[in-house]
């Protein structure tokens, strides 16, 4: 019984040592590639010590590949993995569909997909779905997203060079980016989706209109849903969760947005952006708490009430994008300080002749001045891009909603509206004219918003 013991507590012993040489070789890795440069430029600027490296590239996709292997080793550690194929394993990790955008891969999701014999045969059902599904996200991408991508980047970059940015140019330049974010995620979620069902193989949802999030955690669990499932199960509840009481509970979700944040990029405006959210959290979980202890069921709400959450939580949101997108602290201040109309409101100079002079002194009386707005090319058309874009976010089904008789992705999206795809010749030709007014975009100047990751 003895040697037994001994032999177990060796066993575990030897599991635990390859355990933990195998996640510090993967943070390793991830750490030199994503964070040496980093890390230097902070040491230096702060001691003076003259260091310096040349930049490091960044392998494509390293931080969605270094996830899923970590997930592979702790659930192998745990007894958890079932399929042990080396060929199925790494094809697993390499899968090209996910590595630009996501999602992070759980190798009980797709492991078992890679060892059936049907997955490697042709199916028409897969094409069409597959393609249909593709030619959306591109069109998100290169028509939505970069179509109100100029009016994002010339509002940061006149932050970043010390402009003072007024009411409108700074709420333009924020909301520009918060859909164009939205609707780049978006379509490259929908691309991986799409592109992996072109080979029979399904993938997790990865985004389920966010900004239809009544709250915060309801946001976490539309947006990015898989590093959401990874950061939960694998850094929230390895730190104890909620299991050891409000306070810990809190510090818990606190260090894991932290590092989600950080995970996201290699600076600070990134650590704000995950600092920030993980206290909207800590604010979201005691209003719950709150509310349970005054007699509410969370459960059901108002109309009302939904929409004052969907308002609180866009607003929430916007504010922490223009950190996550900002060059540095002092940009992002200088946009939130416009937002908030520190440095006044000025309207269009042609907006002029819409009013009478005493209508201009009464405007003026409020700090309402008319005069150019040089972060802007054009109000109307960033609000007319803005206005359309917002309109689909909030009100249009999504992708998974539009192909749900056909299960694109591995969870279910329910949807009983008019837009349900089937295939039809309607929907050939409206998908044909979506992926030729798609191709002929991406002959124009595209940002790409991943090359951190």
């Amino acid at each position: 019984m003895a040697l037994s013991r001994e032999h177990a507590l060796r066993h575990l012993r030897r599991s635990q040592g390859i355990l933990g040489l195998g996640v510090t070789s993967n943070l390793c890795l991830l750490g030199y590639f994503k964070y040496a440069n980093f890390f230097v430029s902070n040491i230096d600027s702060a001691l003076n010590l003259d260091w310096q490296i040349e930049p490091i590239i960044l392998p494509l996709g390293i931080s969605f590949f270094t996830f899923t292997q970590i997930a592979f080793l702790v659930d192998a550690y745990r007894g958890e993995v079932k399929e042990t194929n080396f060929i199925h394993y790494g094809l697993f990790v390499t899968y090209f569909p996910h590595l630009i955008a996501g999602p992070v891969l759980h190798h009980k999701e797709m492991m078992p997909q890679f060892a059936h014999a049907t997955t490697y045969r042709p199916h028409w059902e897969n094409m069409s779905v597959g393609l249909t599904i593709f030619s959306i996200g591109l069109f998100k991408k290169v028509v939505l997203a970069d179509g109100v991508s100029p009016f994002a980047s010339p509002v940061f970059s006149a932050a970043a060079h010390g402009d003072m940015l007024t009411f409108i140019e700074a709420w333009s330049g924020a909301l520009a980016y918060t859909f164009q974010l939205y609707f780049d995620f978006s379509g490259y979620s929908d691309m991986a989706i799409g592109i992996s069902r072109l080979f029979g193989v399904k993938l997790p949802l990865n985004f389920n209109s966010p900004y239809k999030a009544v709250s915060i955690i309801d946001f976490w669990r539309r947006w990015h849903m898989t590093l959401s499932r990874f950061l939960r199960d694998y850094l929230y509840f390895a730190l104890g969760g909620n299991r050891k009481g409000h306070v810990r509970r809190y510090l818990n979700l606190l260090a894991t947005m932290f590092l989600g944040g950080l995970w996201h990029g290699a600076g600070w405006t990134f650590v704000m952006w995950g600092t920030l959210h993980g206290i909207y959290l800590m604010i979201n979980h005691t209003w719950q708490q709150f509310r349970i202890a005054i007699g509410h069921d969370l459960k059901n709400s108002t109309t009302f009430g939904r929409l004052a959450g969907i308002t609180l939580t866009f607003f929430a949101v916007v504010i922490g994008w223009v950190f996550f997108r900002a060059n540095s602290f002092e940009a992002a201040l200088s946009i939130l300080k416009g937002m908030v109309g520190l440095n006044g409101i000025t309207l269009p100079v042609e907006w002029n002749v819409h009013f009478t002079s005493k209508q201009v002194n009464w405007l003026q009386n409020f700090g309402v001045s008319f005069g150019h707005l040089p972060a802007l090319s054009s109000v109307k058309d960033v609000s007319i891009r803005i206005a359309t874009v917002s309109v689909l976010a909030w009100l249009a089904p999504n992708t998974q909603q539009i192909m749900t008789a056909f299960k694109p992705a591995l969870e279910s999206v329910s949807y009983n509206g008019l837009l349900r795809w089937h295939p039809n010749k309607f929907w050939l030709g409206y998908i044909t004219v979506v992926l030729i007014y798609a191709f002929n975009e991406m002959g124009k100047v595209s940002e790409f918003l991943y090359f951190q990751f």
